[in-house]
């Protein structure tokens, strides 16, 4: 029977014994939810969606780490595994909706509508990315330290959280910039995909919208402390982390931006495009 003990003298890692049940359940969603982020990968031959992928993986092992950790909450390797699989994976499921809008304008033809230059523009957020993912991995890893001061690493996590916050933000602007624009002047593509362009669209905001705010949470947690009631109790972590993934995950596959690979493997938008739902969107 799992039960609260300390790690080392009276201090304790946990506040808290983890629920079984909770993370078993979660970590099946994530399973369910990652095995259809993937078939829609090999059946629309995607790519781009690899790293969104690969955090759903890592949320489920993440959650799984907490059943462990529940059998052993006196012990820092199952403790420091779910803290940093659980923080980490948003930076990769962004990586891909990052990559989604660079795409999604190429293939209606529009570069010239897009705020930022086309060849820059998933580089830019990629790489913001990907420091983001640098410095949370950083600042997790300094927490599981105990010759490290944790404000120390508590402060680096925040940064990267704040970088996280701070593209999102830009990566939404350029987007409904975009989509203002290509409403008011239409390529002859984006006609043809209306439907889909407009589906796309309102996924990317849908995905990072939910993602944003639990990077907000996850700020609001941090910087209240581990002493703080989002750190003593287990509720917020499930619902606005563990919930608010799992939607956008959900969102991704439901709405998965196929398409745009089969336009692009096409030869561009002069080739005039046909939507098949079975051939481009992976239904059968």
């Amino acid at each position: 029977m799992p039960h609260l003990k300390p790690y080392k003298g009276d201090f304790y890692l946990w506040h808290y014994v983890p629920s079984v049940i909770a993370a078993a359940v979660v970590a099946g969603c994530f399973a369910i939810l990652t095995l259809w982020v993937i078939w829609r990968i090999f059946t629309t031959r995607t790519r781009f969606s690899i790293p969104f992928a690969i955090g759903g993986m890592l949320e489920v092992v993440g959650y799984l780490a907490r059943i462990w950790a529940a059998y052993n909450t006196d012990k820092l390797v199952p403790y420091t595994i779910q803290a940093v699989l659980i923080l980490i994976p948003p930076a990769l499921l962004a990586a891909s909706v990052y990559m989604v809008l660079g795409r999604v304008i190429r293939a209606v033809n529009a570069a010239h509508l897009s705020i930022i230059r086309i060849n820059w523009l998933t580089k830019i957020f990629v790489l913001t990315d990907i420091l983001s993912f640098l410095v949370q991995s950083s600042g997790a890893s300094l927490q599981a330290n105990q010759d490290v001061n944790p404000s120390l690493g508590k402060g680096v996590v925040l940064v990267g959280l704040a970088i996280q916050v701070v593209a999102f933000g830009l990566f939404i602007i350029t987007a409904i910039l975009f989509h203002v624009r290509i409403h008011r002047q239409s390529t002859p593509a984006s006609r043809d995909r209306k439907s889909l362009l407009r589906r796309t669209m309102v996924m990317l905001y849908i995905v990072n919208g939910l993602i944003m705010c639990r990077s907000i949470f996850r700020i609001i947690e941090y910087s209240m402390g581990i002493n703080s009631y989002l750190f003593n109790h287990e509720w917020p972590l499930y619902t606005f982390d563990g919930e608010f993934m799992m939607l956008s995950m959900f969102w991704f596959a439901l709405w998965y931006p196929g398409w745009v690979a089969t336009a692009a493997r096409a030869g561009d938008a002069a080739i005039p495009f046909t939507y098949v739902p079975g051939q481009v969107d992976g239904h059968k």
